[in-house]
C-alpha cells in the first residue's frame, strides 16, 4: 500500500486526495464531469458524467469525482466503477439525419460540419470520503483511477497495512494505460470472517481451472505466516486437468510473465505436490491419466478396506432401498462385529471381521447358523433384513474396484501429517460416479474431523471441486455429499476448512453453497444463463461484457468491493492438461509381471523384470497384487526380500509313489478245470 493511499483514508480534510495519483506518462488532468438533469438526476448510490470521444473509459472502468465545494468542512472525493454508456446526438428521430443526407450515408463524408455527439456514463457508488454526510454526488471534475485511487475505492487500503498485509494478488485492474494489483482479503478468502470461493463461466472459454490454479499459486505466496500454515486438496474430476501440477508451463510469454512479477508470485510450478489414484478394476495399474513412465512414480495408491468405507456405506447405498431395518443392522455391523472379536451361539466360531473377506465369511456362518435352527430372527434383525443387508455390503467392493480392496490393504492420504504449502491431487477422473462420491465424501469427512482436532499437520486446507452442478445441484435428490457440501459452505471457515468450487452454471446449484461463497469469480458467461434472476442485480452492458471476456478476464465480488471490478490474471506457470497428455501420453495397462516390476522399481531400482517373473511365477493373481500393496505402504529397505515374504508359500507336489501291483493269480488250464 502506498504512503498516499495511507493518508487518504486516514485524513480528515481529505487534502492529500485532491489530486488523483498518477503514475509516469499520464498527463493529471480529468476526463470528464459530472452531470445531472431533472430526467437523469445523481444519487447516493450511482451518478453520471460525460467524457470526450476518445477518453479511455468503458464498462467497468474506476473513476475518481473530486468535489466542488467543500461539505461541513470537507471536499467530498467519490469513487465509482462505471456500469453503463450512452452515446447520442441533438437529432429528435433517425429520420431527420436521413433527410440531412439526402437519404445516401456516402454524402456524410462530404458535409460541411459534424454533429456533435456526446458520451454519456453510468457509474455505480464504490466509496466516498468522508463516508457522512451520504448526500447525492456532487458535481465535479472525473478522473481515472491510479493504484492509491484503487486501493482506497475497492477499500483494501484496509489490509494491505506494512506489517500485517492480509492481502492476496487476484489480478490487474486496467483502463486507460493504467494497471493496478487487485487484492482480495485473506480473512475473507480463507476465514475466519468469510470463506470460500466459487467460480462461475462457460467450460473451455472461462479458464475456471486455470483461474484456481493461479489463485493457488498466489495464496502459497502471500498468505501472511502469522495465520498459519495452509494447504490443498483438489479432486480431478475430469480429463488431466490437474495431473501436472509439478511440471513447467509451456506458452507463458513475456506479458504473463510481467504480471506474476506485477503481482509478486514467481512463474514457477508449484514445488510440492502429491499424487493419488486408486487402481484399475483388474488392480495392475493405477487408474490415472499420469501414467507415463516418467511420472507413474511420483502417483500413490489410493486404497481403502472395510473400516474405511463402512462409515460412509450411506453414500452407496440407495434410500429407498436401506430401510430403517436395515441401518439398524449396518450400526450393530459398524459398532459391535468390525474391528472386534465377536462371537455368539449361532455362529460356529469367534470370528474378528477386518476386511470384506472377513465379513462375508461372518454373514456366511451367521446364516448358516440360522437355517440350521430354522430360526427366523436374530438379535432382533429378521433373515431377510441379515441377506439384504449382505449383499449390499459385499457388493461395495464390485462396485468400487480397485478402490476399495476385499483384503483390507489400506493406502491413504496423510492425515495428521499434512504439509504447509502442499497440494494433493486425487485423480478419480476415470472411476465410476459412486466411487467418486465416495472418495469425496471420505475425504472432507476426515479432513474435517482432524481439523476438528488441530491435528492435521495444516491449519487451513483448500478443497476445490469442479463440476459443482454435479455434487450440489439446486434440485434433486438430498445426497450425503451435499449435505456435506452445504456444512463446509455454513460452518467450515471456522474449523480452516475452505471450499474453492466451479461449475458451468451457477444457478444450477445450491443457493446456500453459492451463497456462503465469500468470494464470486466469473469467466465468459452464457446468455441464457445471464438471462437467470440471479444475475438481474448487474446492469445490461455488464452482463453484456461477461458474455464476451477473454480467456484470462475475471469479474470479481468480494466482502470488501461494493461493485464488482474486472482483473486480469497470468497464465499458470503449471503444464496444461492437455499440454501434459501430448507430452506425457498414459501408458496403457501392462500384463501383471510388468506392473509389478514397475512398482518395485520405483522403490528399487535393481528389480527387473526377470527376477519379478521368477518370484511370481508359480502363486495367483490376487496374492502378487496382495504382496505389491504390501510392499508399497511398507516401502522396506531390502525390496526384493520383503515382496517374496509377502507371497504365500506353495508346498511342492510330491512326487507319485508308484503303486505295487499284486502278481495275478494262476488260473486254470483250458482244458483242465479242475487243475491248480
Amino acid at each position: 500500500m502506498t504512503d498516499g493511499a495511507a493518508s487518504a483514508s486516514d485524513d480528515p480534510n481529505v487534502s492529500s486526495v485532491a489530486s488523483p495519483v498518477v503514475p509516469d506518462g499520464v498527463t493529471a488532468v480529468p476526463v470528464g464531469r459530472v452531470v445531472a438533469t431533472e430526467r437523469k438526476p445523481n444519487t447516493s448510490h450511482e451518478f453520471h458524467f460525460w467524457t470526450a470521444l476518445d477518453a479511455a473509459v468503458g464498462i467497468g472502468t474506476i473513476v475518481r469525482v473530486v468535489g466542488s465545494h467543500p461539505v461541513a468542512g470537507h471536499v467530498p472525493v467519490v469513487y465509482g466503477v462505471v456500469v453503463e454508456g450512452f452515446s447520442y446526438t441533438d437529432l429528435q428521430t433517425p429520420l431527420h439525419d436521413v433527410l440531412g443526407h439526402d437519404g445516401s450515408p456516402a454524402s456524410a463524408l462530404h458535409a460541411a460540419t459534424e454533429r456533435t455527439e456526446i458520451r454519456l456514463y453510468t457509474a455505480a457508488v464504490l466509496r466516498r470520503i468522508p463516508e457522512e454526510p451520504m448526500q447525492p454526488v456532487p458535481l465535479g471534475a472525473v478522473f481515472l483511477a491510479g493504484d492509491a485511487d484503487v486501493a482506497i475505492a475497492l477499500r483494501m487500503d484496509g489490509y494491505l497495512v506494512e506489517g500485517a498485509d492480509r492481502g492476496i494478488p487476484i489480478g490487474v485492474y486496467r483502463a486507460g494505460g493504467l494497471e493496478s494489483p487487485i487484492y482480495l482479503d485473506a480473512d475473507f478468502l480463507l476465514g475466519p470472517e468469510a470463506a470460500h470461493l466459487n467460480i462461475s463461466g462457460v467450460s473451455g472459454l472461462a479458464t475456471k481451472t486455470s483461474a484456481v490454479e493461479w489463485l493457488l499459486a498466489s495464496i502459497f505466496t502471500h498468505f501472511p505466516a502469522a495465520k498459519g500454515s495452509v494447504a490443498a486438496v483438489c479432486f480431478n474430476v475430469k480429463g488431466p486437468d490437474l495431473c501436472f501440477l509439478d511440471q513447467p508451463a509451456l506458452n507463458l510469454d513475456a506479458a504473463d510473465l510481467a504480471l506474476y512479477a506485477r503481482l509478486g508470485v514467481p512463474a514457477r510450478p508449484f514445488e510440492r505436490v502429491r499424487y493419488f489414484a486408486p487402481y484399475t478394476t483388474r488392480g495392475y495399474a493405477l487408474n490415472t491419466l499420469r501414467s507415463h513412465a516418467d511420472l507413474a512414480q511420483t502417483v500413490t495408491p489410493l486404497t481403502w478396506g472395510l473400516g474405511e468405507v463402512l462409515d460412509f456405506a450411506s453414500v452407496l447405498l440407495d434410500k429407498q432401498d436401506v430401510d430403517a431395518k436395515s441401518d439398524a443392522l449396518i450400526d450393530f455391523i459398524t459398532d459391535r462385529v468390525v474391528g472386534h472379536e465377536f462371537g455368539d451361539p449361532i455362529l460356529e466360531s469367534v470370528h474378528h471381521v477386518r476386511s470384506f473377506a472377513d465379513l462375508a465369511e461372518w454373514f456366511g456362518d451367521l446364516l448358516r447358523g440360522m437355517e440350521s435352527r430354522n430360526a427366523e430372527i436374530w438379535r432382533t434383525h429378521h433373515v431377510a433384513t441379515v441377506r439384504k443387508v449382505r449383499n449390499r455390503l459385499s457388493n461395495i467392493s464390485t462396485r468400487c474396484a480397485g478402490l476399495v480392496t476385499d483384503a483390507g490393504q489400506v493406502s491413504d492420504l496423510p492425515f495428521g501429517h499434512f504439509e504447509d504449502r502442499t497440494v494433493y491431487v486425487i485423480d478419480v477422473a476415470l472411476l465410476e460416479d459412486d466411487a467418486q462420491d465416495l472418495v469425496f465424501a471420505r475425504v472432507v469427512s476426515k479432513l474435517r474431523e482432524y481439523l476438528e482436532r488441530r491435528d492435521l499437520g495444516v491449519k487451513h486446507v483448500i478443497v476445490f471441486v469442479d463440476e459443482l452442478n454435479k455434487y450440489a445441484p439446486s434440485d434433486g435428490p438430498d445426497t450425503s455429499v451435499r449435505k456435506m457440501l452445504l456444512d463446509i459452505a455454513e460452518r467450515g471457515r471456522y474449523l480452516g476448512l475452505v471450499l474453492f468450487a466451479a461449475q458451468q452454471f451457477r444457478s444450477q446449484v445450491h443457493r446456500r453453497v453459492v451463497g456462503n461463497a465469500g468470494t464470486a469469480l466469473f469467466g465468459r458467461m452464457d446468455a441464457d444463463e445471464l438471462a437467470t434472476p440471479g444475475y438481474a442485480v448487474l446492469s445490461p452492458a455488464m452482463r453484456t461484457r461477461l458474455s464476451t471476456l477473454e480467456k484470462g478476464q475475471l469479474m470479481v465480488r468480494h466482502p470488501h468491493f461494493a461493485q464488482p471490478v474486472f482483473v486480469r490474471f497470468p497464465r499458470p506457470a503449471v503444464l496444461a492438461g492437455r499440454d501434459g497428455a501430448d507430452r506425457f501420453p498414459p501408458a496403457a495397462e501392462s500384463t501383471l509381471d510388468v506392473a509389478v516390476t514397475r512398482a518395485l522399481r520405483a522403490l528399487d531400482p535393481a528389480v527387473t523384470l526377470p527376477w519379478v517373473q521368477d518370484a511370481i511365477g508359480l502363486h495367483e493373481e490376487a496374492d502378487v497384487l496382495r504382496a505389491r500393496r504390501l510392499t508399497e505402504q511398507t516401502r522396506p529397505a531390502d525390496v526384493r526380500a520383503f515382496f517374496r515374504a509377502q507371497l504365500r508359500s506353495i508346498i511342492p507336489a510330491a512326487a507319485p509313489v508308484p503303486r505295487r501291483i499284486a502278481p495275478p493269480l494262476r488260473t486254470a488250464p483250458d482244458d483242465d478245470p479242475y487243475a491248480f
